[in-house]
């Protein structure tokens, strides 16, 4: 559970709000809530990765591709 508390009273709403984002993003709350949303079956390790790896190269190359202008 994540908690913000006033640093001072003079503190306004929106940087609490600020704060508390900041702290859900980097705790990865949101990320494993949505990945636990929907149904997966289940995959071997090794096939995660290596469809992992597949997406990486795919999303480089197009970069590439990109930089070169085709």
């Amino acid at each position: 559970m994540i908690q913000v508390t006033r640093k001072d009273s003079k503190e306004s709403v929106e940087n609490l709000l600020r704060r508390f984002g900041r702290k859900v993003s980097q705790a990865g709350v949101l990320t494993e809530a949505k990945t636990g949303q929907y149904f997966e079956k289940p995959i071997s390790k090794p096939e995660r990765r290596r469809k992992a790896i597949l997406r990486n190269q795919r999303r480089a190359a197009k970069i590439k591709k990109l930089k070169l202008g085709r």
